[in-house]
């Protein structure tokens, strides 16, 4: 039955009808390229038209292309109305790729040149999706506030000062914090203060961790918080000697993992679709969860993850289906929120399995 199953020409309409939960999406990221072009518009006196074969290029941007890419954005999104709009068409954007519920992430940041602070940058996001859900978009989403590394120990307690005040005001839409940015700048042990406070008022924390080789130590100290779950974990089971001690913690605390195929190919950390530790991760039935991580900048969405996952590895329908309906456990909302979701997911099952 499986082999049959297996053989059969699966459409990628099976992918973009399956219900899909997205728990890894950096907002900057995830903007598509029709968004950019709106804002190019709204900003003729940046001069970016110049750089619009960036743009344009998807799938074929070079790894230095995209990191031009994360240049523009950051040009392009300077005030209040700019965050807002581009939270609207990313998550407008999630729906239309059949993503049901969504974690956004991003770092909060001050413009002066536009008056622009931390405060009001969260409230852009946090009316971005309020709206989005009067349009009565089918998605849930929340946020998580990012800590960049960049920023070191002192913004990181702003970040989780400012999270801890919207975690208690904004309706259950703050539920937690991200820990992100170039793991090679910092320290871990700069950031445990922060992040123990924000895990005692309630916040969920999900670490970006051991994303570059030889990190044990580093990566150990980030995994004695127990986060709620690892970003990429990319070279946890790496072969180098003495990583098996981090696998196994991770199992016996069953950690869930964020993984991001398409993103770890582009950025390199990762030499091959056939070579990613999703494979490992789920022939261990460890709980891991399929995400995009910056779908703008890497062209790809998260229809498209499913398909690569279940392509490289050979997955069935009903073992796809299985992947995107557990992913639901790992969510930050409420238990009430996860029942609402599994009923979703069980309501949708007969019609798009039936692909």
């Amino acid at each position: 039955m499986m082999e049959t199953e297996r053989q059969q020409p699966w459409t990628t309409d099976f992918y973009l009808e399956l219900p899909k939960v997205e728990l890894h999406a950096h907002l900057n990221g995830s903007i598509s390229s029709d968004t950019m072009k709106k804002l190019i518009a709204k900003k003729p006196d940046l001069n970016i038209n110049s750089q619009m074969t960036v743009i344009d290029k998807g799938k074929k941007r070079t790894l230095e292309e995209c990191f031009q890419m994360f240049q523009i954005i950051h040009q392009l999104t300077t005030g209040p109305e700019d965050i807002l709009m581009v939270t609207k068409d990313v998550i407008k954007e999630f729906a239309d790729d059949g993503v049901k519920y969504l974690e956004l992430r991003s770092t909060p940041r001050r413009e002066n040149a536009t008056g622009m602070t931390k405060k009001t940058y969260v409230e852009s996001i946090l009316e971005g999706i309020k709206q989005s859900k009067q349009e009565n978009l089918d998605i849930d989403v929340r946020y998580l506030i990012a800590i960049d590394r960049r920023g070191g120990s002192l913004v990181a307690k702003e970040t989780v000062k400012l999270a801890e005040e919207f975690f208690l005001s904004a309706n259950d839409t703050v539920l937690g914090l991200d820990l992100s940015g170039d793991p090679t700048i910092g320290q871990a042990k700069d950031f445990l203060e922060p992040l123990l406070e924000a895990k005692k008022t309630g916040l969920k924390l999900a670490l970006h961790l051991s994303e570059i080789p030889s990190q044990k130590k580093e990566t150990q100290v980030l995994l004695d918080l127990l986060p709620d779950r690892i970003g990429h974990g990319t070279f946890l089971n790496s072969p180098e000697r003495g990583s098996l001690d981090l696998v196994n913690f991770v199992r016996q605390h069953r950690i869930p993992l964020e993984l991001c195929l398409t993103s770890n190919i582009k950025s390199q950390t990762v030499s091959s679709y056939d070579q990613h530790h999703f494979g490992f991760w789920y022939s261990i039935s460890h709980p891991s969860v399929i995400c995009t991580d910056d779908k703008g900048v890497f062209a790809t969405c998260l229809s498209q993850e499913y398909q690569l996952a279940a392509e490289t590895f050979k997955l069935t329908k009903s073992q796809v289906w299985d992947l995107s309906y557990e992913s639901i456990n790992y969510i930050f909302a409420s238990d009430s929120t996860r029942s609402k979701l599994r009923k979703k997911w069980n309501h949708l099952k007969p019609r798009v399995l039936h692909f």
